[in-house]
This record gives C-alpha cells, sequence and structure tokens, in this order.
C-alpha cells in the first residue's frame, strides 16, 4: 500500500497538480493518520478529487467514470450484487460495472492499490478490469446499486402506515414515561433516526432541525450554512421521534416543559462523529436540533482555514506570542471556535501547558486540557479561569467572553504572562474594541492586552465541477477593483446536489494593535477614528477578502454579498 500512495504522489507531481512540498505535508499527515493520501490531499484543500481521478486515468491510461454522465450503472442482469458482496464493495469503496466473459470491469477510487485488485481477483475468479471514479460518485452509486439509496424515503414513506403511532391531539400530553420509552424502541423508530442522521452525515449536513408544527413535522438539514427540507415523517411519530433522540443522548423524556441539552456519539462508515442535542419546548410539541460534529471534515490546520498569505502572517506571529489576548469575532456558526483550535493545534507542544474553556467542548484536542463548563453546579467561565491560574498555564482559550468578569479575567490573565485566546460576538473586528469598552473594561487595560483581532465569515465554496465562467461587467470592475475579466457562479450538478456550492471557505479581516493603534485605544478614540487609522495600517475588510476568494474562483460575488454587505456598505 505505502508504494501505491507513494506513487499516486509522484503522479500528482508529474502533471503539476502539487508541489513537492505539499506532498512532503500530506504524508506527514499520513504518518498520523494513516487514511489514503488522495483523502488526504482533498482534506487538505490541495487538491479537488476530481484532479486526482484525471490525472490517474491520463498516468494510467484507464477509463474514468462519472456518475453524472450515467457511467457508474452496473449492468443489474448480470447478478453482479452476488460477485462482489455489498459489505466488500462498501469497505474499500468499489463497485462491479459489467462482466464480459472471465473479465470484471471495476470502479475504483484508487486503482493503484494492487492487494484490494488482487484480493478481488481471487474471491471473484475473475481478471480485474479497473477503471476509475471520484470517492463521492462512488457512494453514491454503490448506495444506488446496493438499494441504500431510497431507504430513507422509504422508511418516511412507510411512517404514514404506522397506525399503532397515532394520537388523537389531546392525548399527546398524557402518554406516560413506560408508553414514551416503549414508543421510541418499536423498529420503525430506531430505523428512521437512525436514517435521518446517516443520510444528514452522507450529505455533509452540520445540523438536523426536527420542527413540530400543527398536523406536520419539518426535518431540515444545514448543509454549507443554508437550510434545505427534506420529505417529513407522518406528524403522528413526532412524541416517539423525540423521544428515541432523547433516550440516545440521556435526556429525560418525560420532561417536556423545559429546554434539554445532551449529546451522543454514532459511527458512520468508519468515521466517528459526536452528536450536540439541544431540545426546546414550543406550542405544537418539542423542537430538536442535533449538531453533527465530524471531526474528519473540519480542518484543523492555519493553512487550511482561507487566510491570504499576509493575514496568515500575521496571525502566527501573534499566537506565538508569550502572553496577549487574541480575540476571533463572528456571528454564531462563522466558524471562530476552528480558527481557536487550528491556532492552539499550532503552537501546542510538550512544554507547553494549554487549558480550554468551553461551552460545549466541540472537539477533543489531544494534549490540551479542556474544560466543559456546568453552570448549574457554579463551573462557569470565571470560575474556571480562576483556577486555571492556579494550575500553572501557559496558554488558556475561553471559548467566550459574555460578560464582565470573564473578560477581566482574560485581561488579567493576558497582562501576567499568560497568552489567551477567545471569541466575541461582533459584526466586524474593530467593534471587538468598542465591545469590550461597552462591557466595562478600562481602554488602556485593551491596549496593553490586545495583541490581534480577526472577524470571521463562512462563505459557500463553487462546486469544482460545474461552475461557470463568466464575464465581470464594468461597473463591478470599477466599483471594486476587481482585475480578473471573468468571474465564476454555481451552475448545479450530481456532485454538489444541484446546489452549484460544496464546502465552506473563511473570509477573514484581522487587525494588530500596534503601537498606533495601542494609542488610539488607550485615549478612548471613536470606532470611526479607529477603523481609519486601521485601514492606513492595511486592513483588508471582510467584503475585500471575499472579493479577493471571487477573483480567484474559489466563491462567487453573489455568496460574498449575502454575507458582507451587513458589516460594509457597497
Amino acid at each position: 500500500m505505502r508504494k501505491s500512495r507513494n506513487k499516486l504522489g509522484q503522479i500528482l507531481l508529474n502533471e503539476n497538480i502539487i508541489t513537492e512540498s505539499e506532498l512532503q505535508k500530506a504524508l506527514e499527515v499520513q504518518k498520523k493518520e494513516g487514511a489514503r493520501l488522495g483523502e488526504i490531499l482533498v482534506n487538505l484543500g490541495l487538491v479537488s478529487e476530481n484532479d486526482i481521478v484525471v490525472a490517474l486515468a491520463k498516468q494510467l491510461s484507464i477509463p474514468y467514470a462519472s456518475y453524472s454522465k450515467g457511467l457508474l450503472k452496473p449492468v443489474e442482469s448480470q447478478e453482479l450484487s452476488k460477485l462482489v458482496p455489498e459489505e466488500y464493495a462498501r469497505r474499500h469503496i468499489l463497485l462491479p460495472i459489467s462482466k464480459h466473459l472471465n473479465s470484471l470491469t471495476v470502479a475504483f477510487v484508487d486503482p493503484l492499490d494492487l492487494i484490494t485488485i488482487d484480493n478481488l481477483k481471487h474471491m471473484t475468479g475473475c481478471e480485474i478490469n479497473p477503471i476509475i471514479a471520484t470517492k463521492s460518485d462512488l457512494e453514491r452509486a454503490i448506495n444506488e446499486f446496493y438499494g441504500k439509496e431510497d431507504l430513507l424515503k422509504d422508511a418516511i414513506s412507510d411512517s404514514y402506515e404506522l397506525e399503532e403511532f397515532k394520537l388523537e391531539e389531546d392525548q399527546q400530553v398524557e402518554l406516560s414515561l413506560d408508553e414514551l420509552i416503549s414508543r421510541a424502541e418499536e423498529a420503525p423508530i430506531i430505523k428512521l433516526v437512525d436514517l435521518l442522521l446517516i443520510q444528514a452525515i452522507r450529505d455533509r449536513a452540520s445540523d438536523i432541525h426536527v420542527e413540530p408544527f400543527k398536523q406536520k413535522i419539518n426535518i431540515r438539514y444545514r448543509i454549507d450554512g443554508v437550510l434545505y427540507e427534506i420529505p417529513p415523517p407522518a406528524s403522528h411519530l413526532l412524541p416517539a421521534i423525540v423521544s428515541r433522540i432523547k433516550i440516545l443522548s440521556s435526556l429525560d423524556i418525560a420532561e417536556r416543559r423545559l429546554p434539554q441539552d445532551g449529546a451522543f456519539f454514532v459511527k458512520v462508515e468508519k468515521k466517528g462523529i459526536d452528536i450536540r442535542v439541544s431540545t426546546i419546548p414550543t406550542i405544537y410539541g418539542e423542537k430538536v436540533v442535533m449538531r453533527i460534529l465530524d471531526k474528519s471534515t473540519t480542518p484543523l490546520n492555519l493553512d487550511d482555514l482561507g487566510f491570504e498569505p499576509h493575514e496568515i502572517e500575521k496571525f502566527r506571529k501573534a499566537i506565538k506570542s508569550p502572553h496577549g489576548l487574541i480575540l476571533v469575532t463572528g456571528p454564531t456558526g462563522s466558524g471562530k471556535t476552528t480558527t481557536l483550535y487550528a491556532g492552539l493545534n499550532e503552537i501546542k507542544s510538550p512544554r507547553k501547558n494549554i487549558s480550554t474553556v468551553e461551552d460545549p467542548v466541540e472537539y477533543r484536542l489531544e494534549g490540551i486540557n479542556q474544560v466543559q463548563i456546568k453552570p448549574s453546579i457554579g463551573l462557569t467561565f470565571a470560575a474556571t479561569l480562576r483556577s486555571f491560574l492556579r494550575q500553572d498555564p501557559d496558554v488558556m482559550m475561553v471559548g467566550e467572553v459574555r460578560d464582565l468578569e470573564t473578560a477581566q479575567i482574560c485581561i488579567r490573565a493576558s497582562l501576567t504572562g499568560h497568552l489567551v485566546f477567545s471569541s466575541l460576538h461582533t459584526n466586524d473586528a474593530t467593534s471587538a474594541i468598542s465591545r469590550l469598552i461597552d462591557i466595562g473594561i478600562e481602554p488602556y487595560l485593551i491596549s496593553s492586552s490586545l495583541l490581534l483581532v480577526a472577524a470571521q465569515r463562512l462563505v459557500r465554496r463553487l462546486c469544482p465541477e460545474c461552475k461557470e465562467a463568466y464575464e465581470t461587467t464594468p461597473k463591478l470592475m470599477s466599483d471594486f477593483k476587481i482585475t480578473q475579466e471573468l468571474l465564476y457562479k454555481p451552475k448545479g450538478c450530481d456532485y454538489c446536489s444541484h446546489t452549484g456550492y460544496r464546502g465552506r471557505v473563511a473570509i477573514y479581516e484581522l487587525i494588530v494593535i500596534e503601537d498606533r493603534m495601542k494609542e488610539l485605544i488607550s485615549r478612548g478614540a471613536g470606532l470611526v477614528e479607529i477603523k481609519k487609522v486601521a485601514n492606513e495600517l492595511g486592513r483588508t475588510s471582510l467584503l475585500e477578502t471575499g472579493i479577493k476568494k471571487a477573483a480567484q474562483g474559489i466563491t462567487s460575488i453573489e455568496e460574498i454579498f449575502g454575507m458582507t454587505v451587513s458589516v460594509e456598505d457597497l
């Protein structure tokens, strides 16, 4: 296997798709994680799936099969599913396409995996004729061929026939605890909830919303920041579905009047997934939101987040300081915690004592002490921070500065020789300074402790398979200083589920608190003056950074405007 992976790297080098340094970086990650080299390169954002398969197909002179062009359709009359069992096909991500005499055509993600090809040859008794396809195309084709693609649709359709779960409207509040548990543990409910989770993970959803309304349930997946409805199950199943989710996340299923928070862990297709669960009572029943935390898809490397070269240099310099305060700002869901984690991941070492206090702890980071706050027992941000200061810390991360007491402890810690990371909810970087003043921090303390403020947003990446070029208008070029004559817009294909976008990338606005900025803050300068000086010192706004991403073909102008017009005047 090692030889095949190195061969893949050499092919990508030969095609000038990656550089030698990028290959070495991926190989280092491979030593730690043991995944396929191609997957690592894609996760690092160095190549697309399509880059890899096109290069391999060209170098190895083998066909490239695309799902959207109908080339991953096995010949069902040949009973290929008996020749290659479903479990084997899923484990190795391959699909038999056709059989002629003693030759079996099989689609692979990695046609250089000679061990799997040899095992398949012995298992089927056929000579293997390999073709290549992307992982996402193959997984979709495997689901379709082995009859898994429509399982969720079938389960939802069947839910309308489950007469034994139907209740009269006034009975819903009278279900006993035993009845709730019994209904939640019925096979159809277990299957339905499991399929909702599996489909959401396969669709790369970050959240699942289960919402009760009068005589209906809404089920929505948030994919790349946008909510999409899926066909809902029968409304009378709501108590059973909610109870099943509560059982999984160790919540009190008898309590339906108060909000609750919980969590559970699932393993889907060899990936460990943390699920955070939140419930709130509404007038039609309990609403549930499940946050899907898939660590394998979350970049914890600064190079993968979306920083521009000049931005990442400033950020790295700040996080390597011995003491001071670093703030990341933005609305909920803008990726602040991921940026903070990536910063901690960059500087962690056996020589540093790093502790975090969070609500909740979203990802487990090896080598870092992480604390989950529990206000109900007095374990607050402020109380935990005070304890941290007695634990000989070098670096501390506070999930969010929410009040004056927490802010004061962060400032005090940064002034007494500690490096402190935290986040604030402000629309841009300069507003973070005024927010600290508003909550009661003296300006001279801010100027003495603050090192850097980074504001960020997440914007959707254009699908690399179907994005379309168009000519930039003269007005757009003039108004926003765009020099490229061609920009890109979304189109939609099977690879991106016809949305035109796949994945997200961060855009940043950074302010380094240099001497001139410190002087302004100390004397209580207004926001307009601070922003003016920040511009003179080289600040690039979120809008300007986003336009650079659009000019590079990474995202669309419409996506940038949609994310930044609320904080910038167009």
